[in-house]
């Protein structure tokens, strides 16, 4: 019994963790002005917790004792440090040095305003200055309160490599002075920019896994459209980030129709749209709403989430507006030039001029080079050549799609369509 009891507390104390992670590592960096040091104190105040409250019960208020816990924990050790400096202070008043003791400059820091915390936290741990894993990495880590463990088996990596990653970043962040604060002016653009696309990122490895067995991995797409509500309630009047928060409600209210029964995906096209997930499309479509009011110039993420309502708003496929599509494709390759988003405006097209047009267009693409890995092309190509009947190039090309193709799930759905080609 008491062994279940513990069990359920270490549950709960996790729980609270990942909600308050992000406060309470934040505070802390703002106090001592050190993200590793502050990592180290708020996993020591978690220690405690796990620790004390099994016996003593779960405090009425667990963030603010995790963050009480972990201050004390600092300032005890910064009163030892300053022990040895004391002397010398006392030196420089003799002899006419007035400037603020360190204890006295912490005491400032400590009253600081709490609430743009999290924020610069987030735009720490997405600094443009590390690398794309590093930082979703750390991210996962400091903001979504995730442990090695747990972003090791998201990603399907080591937890020594994942721990080498976090510490790299850290390091990387402190070498380079990384100040404490939200970017202003002409430097917030590009990193609200790096900000969301770490966020993207962990949303689209939980939405469409890139490599493994499974095609979903809803952690990670909850833990993305959790901190993109942060985002949102951070900076309102950003509207990319509402464009982002609207894109991954609608592309997640979308999650239980992609898989059937025995978990093998099912196309856009082919979902029963009446599983779809209401509330979040409704979700979605407000977001989408507030991005539209606070901007006539959408950015990509806004542009994508306008594509998306497109589907969402949509009662079949044959319903769908995909001339629009198409023309909201070419606004996005207009604004984010990529091989990636002329393959998905060439689609669009198929379906709004017939398979010939889409087909014209993708044969334009083969010779890009970031696309001679991208099985997504085959497939598409594959997909138009069944519908014109070219059933001996379908097959071949779901073929190839499908030895390029890195996650299981997919791989074993387009060899069926290529074995579908050979039997008709």
């Amino acid at each position: 019994m008491l062994a279940a009891m513990a069990a359920v507390t270490a549950h709960v104390i996790a729980t609270i963790w990942k909600a308050e992670a992000a406060r309470v590592i934040g505070g802390l960096t703002r106090l001592v002005r050190d993200l590793a040091r502050a990592a180290d104190l708020a996993q020591d105040a978690l220690v405690q917790a796990l620790e004390h409250w099994p016996v003593d019960g779960i405090p009425a208020n667990p963030g603010a004792w995790l963050t009480t816990t972990a201050k004390n924990r600092g300032w005890n050790a910064l009163k030892r440090a300053q022990l040895a400096a004391r002397a010398s202070e006392a030196l420089g008043r003799e002899m006419g040095d007035h400037e603020p003791s360190p204890a006295a400059a912490i005491e400032a820091r400590m009253d600081d305003d709490l609430g743009d915390d999290v924020l610069r936290l987030v735009f720490i741990a997405c600094h443009p200055i590390l690398a794309r894993e590093a930082r979703v990495a750390l991210t996962l880590r400091l903001i979504g309160g995730l442990t090695t463990d747990e972003i090791a088996r998201a990603f399907l990596a080591t937890e020594p490599a994942i721990a080498q990653r976090i510490v790299r970043a850290k390091r990387a962040l402190g070498s380079a002075g990384v100040a404490f604060e939200v970017p202003q002016g002409a430097e917030l653009g590009p990193r609200l920019a790096s900000v969301l696309e770490v966020v993207y990122l962990i949303f689209n490895e939980g939405y469409a896994a890139t490599a493994g067995d499974d095609l979903l991995r809803p952690a990670l797409t909850d833990e993305a459209v959790r901190l993109g509500a942060l985002l949102a309630a951070l900076a309102p009047a950003e509207p990319e980030v509402h464009g982002l928060v609207a894109l991954m409600a609608l592309q997640a209210s979308r999650a239980a129709a992609r898989t059937d029964a025995a978990g093998e995906p099912v196309l856009l096209t082919a979902q029963d749209r009446s599983r779809w997930d209401r509330a979040a499309i409704a979700r979605g479509l407000a977001a989408l709403a507030r991005a539209d009011a606070l901007t006539d110039d959408p950015g990509p993420y806004h542009l994508q989430a306008a594509i998306a309502a497109c589907h969402a708003r949509a009662t079949s496929v044959a319903a769908t507006d995909w001339a629009r599509i198409a023309a909201l494709y070419g606004q996005l390759a207009a604004r984010a030039p990529s091989p990636v988003i002329d393959l998905n405006r060439a689609v669009a097209i198929s379906r709004a001029e017939g398979p010939a047009a889409g087909l014209a267009l993708l044969d334009a693409l083969q010779a890009a080079p970031a696309l001679s890995r991208y099985h997504l092309l085959p497939s598409a190509r594959a997909d138009l050549l069944e519908q014109l009947g070219r059933l001996d190039e379908a097959q071949a090309e779901f073929e190839r799609a499908a030895e390029l193709a890195g996650n299981a799930r997919q791989r074993d759905r387009l060899r069926a369509r290529a074995a579908a080609c050979r039997r008709t």
